[in-house]
């Protein structure tokens, strides 16, 4: 079995299985874990209890293709897709009330999109919905008005278009609401979706499961009240846990599954829980090992772990969750979080075989000896901030791939070999990093990725500077997050003849992205000759430092 994690709020590794701890409910108990089916349909509002074919809702909403465009002078292709945001009602409990959400169109989680490197998208968010929103795209650069700023929110009634290139590495990304001071709300009752950006070459090299085998897995942790409705994070200031683990939508859902290998994405779209994650055969104690095999921004160099996943057909296999991880609070459910039925027979054996020993090349930023800047993230006066100071202060504010290469607590070892975009930080811990802010100059945020301190002002901004002469682009150079051009407008409905005709042609004749390697090669070099010359002295080590989390644990820091 092979894991693609993604690494937003979770930790997939190793652990002994735990049994136990608190037996409380905030949320009315439920008949049990492991009984729920995939609805009919994405439109299906009831999910059942009942011990029936498993079927485990897996995000097969898939968008592939939609109106196409190529630039004739550059042969790069920008496709067209459209996602309303509206309300969405789904029956979690059979004897309670139907449960409001807010949703990509109609689906909890969201469409999930697959883009071909190379092809540039236009995503058009009509928002139907009665609460503003703003979608980041994690894990993808682009300049900065399509970022998601936090207050280049889309009004009810209006839409706005967001354009991306897709010309990164292969890698799992999602999007989700990031709308100034409601995020937490809007991302909890089921804005977000994943993102898969693919290289069909590194594919084919790699011979990594495919189609039925990839699978997306969004986890999330929610509380329900008496009448089946969601409990609201809406005047949380600390964290809101939630004590009913979702998959995909479902409660503590079961996949049937071949003796095979298979991948996983994970993500961990809760608002406030962290998850410490192990494989356990029923009734065993034992850890399975499995492969992780990528990170937030991409493949790992080799794979990790020490051993083959082994057979375990005719078993099941439980996902489970630690106890007291970090300062998250226990419930009676929260050790678990869904199970694989494996059957006894494989349909399809193509990639199927033994990981490569070696995946894809790992571009890290250069080393440095010295620390450039420092920030403390804390709470103080009821206030979270970074370096003493909340978003509402922030006068200027990029875009960022992280390698960490030193954490002072026991996370593991694979948190130091990849690029990654969000990291776990403990009360107290210090981690130190290294980045290139690439490619494109402009205002960007960076903060907390637990949404309720997020909404309560625990982000800051950089100011991402141009460097002379490196060919960015003049006809679209644009460094304002809120530029008024870009910005929502009405929505009256999408003519796709229009889209085709003019839209399209409109985006790609902006010429935003077509020099992407020529920007990052100059600065590449600038790093390799300037930036390592313009080291702080020794002392800035004592004095800088690293990150550090007081008084409450974080989860982690984040770029959009």
């Amino acid at each position: 079995m092979l894991f693609s994690t993604r690494k937003i709020s979770s930790l997939l590794v190793f652990a002994s299985f735990v049994l136990g701890g608190d037996d409380d409910w905030e949320s009315p108990k439920p008949p049990g874990p492991w009984k729920y089916t995939k609805p009919h349909s994405h439109h299906d509002n009831t999910t059942t209890f009942t011990d029936s074919h498993c079927l485990f809702h897996q995000l097969q909403c898939r968008r592939r293709g939609s109106r196409t465009y190529v630039n004739e002078t550059t042969d790069i292709p920008i496709g067209f897709y459209e996602v309303t945001i509206k309300a969405f009602q789904k029956r979690i409990y059979p004897n309670l009330g139907l449960t409001d959400f807010a949703e990509y169109d109609g689906m909890v989680p969201g469409p999930t999109f697959w883009i071909q490197k190379g092809r540039e998208v236009l995503i058009r968010f009509a928002n139907a919905y009665d609460r503003p929103s703003a979608i980041p795209l994690h894990g993808s650069y682009f300049i900065a008005p399509f970022g998601g700023w936090a207050e280049d929110t889309i009004a009810p009634g209006n839409y706005q278009d967001y354009y991306y290139p897709n010309n990164q590495a292969a890698r799992t990304l999602w999007y989700h609401d990031h709308a100034v001071h409601i995020t937490a709300i809007n991302a909890y009752f089921g804005q977000a979706g994943m993102y898969i950006l693919h290289d069909p070459a590194e594919e084919a090299r790699l011979a990594l499961s495919a189609g039925n085998y990839d699978i997306s897995l969004v986890i999330q942790a929610m509380q329900y009240q008496s009448n089946g409705k969601l409990f609201p994070p809406t005047n949380e200031r600390e964290s809101l846990y939630g004590d009913v683990i979702h998959g995909n939508g479902q409660p503590w859902p079961f996949l049937k599954v071949e003796p095979r290998n298979y991948r996983f994405r994970v993500l961990n779209a809760s608002i406030s829980r962290t998850f410490r994650s192990t494989l356990v055969q029923d009734g065993q104690k034992a850890a399975i090992p499995f492969h992780v095999i990528a990170a937030d921004a991409g493949y790992l160099s080799s794979p990790e772990t020490a051993a083959n996943f082994p057979s375990y057909a005719g078993k099941n296999i439980t996902v489970t969750n630690d106890r007291d991880v970090m300062a998250d609070e226990d419930y009676n459910g929260t050790n678990r979080v869904m199970r694989f039925v494996v059957g006894t027979t494989v349909s399809d054996s193509i990639d199927n075989g033994a990981l490569p020993p070696t995946l894809s090349p790992v571009n890290l930023p250069p080393a440095k000896t010295t620390v450039d800047r420092g920030f403390k993230f804390e709470q103080s006066g009821g206030e979270w901030s970074i370096n003493g100071v909340a978003f509402k202060d922030v006068a200027n504010l990029e875009q960022l791939s992280i390698f960490i290469s030193s954490i002072s607590k026991s996370s593991p070892s694979y948190e130091s070999a990849r690029l990654k975009d969000v990291f776990l930080l403990y009360t107290n811990e210090k981690v130190l990093f290294r980045t290139k802010y690439v490619p494109w100059d402009g205002v960007y945020m960076f903060h907390c990725h637990n949404p309720v301190h997020e909404d309560n002002d625990m982000m800051r901004a950089l100011n991402v500077t141009v460097l002379k002469n490196f060919d960015y682009p003049e006809i679209t150079r644009s460094t304002d997050p809120m530029e008024a051009r870009w910005r929502d407008k009405p929505y009256t409905g999408t003519e796709l003849a229009t889209v085709r005709s003019a839209t399209l042609p409109f985006f790609s004749s902006l010429d935003a992205y077509a020099r992407v390697k020529k920007i990052e090669a100059a600065i590449d070099a600038y790093h390799s000759t300037v930036v390592t010359k313009r080291d702080l002295p020794t002392e800035a080590l004592t004095t800088l430092k690293k990150l550090s989390v007081q008084p409450r644990h974080c989860r982690q820091m984040r770029r959009d």
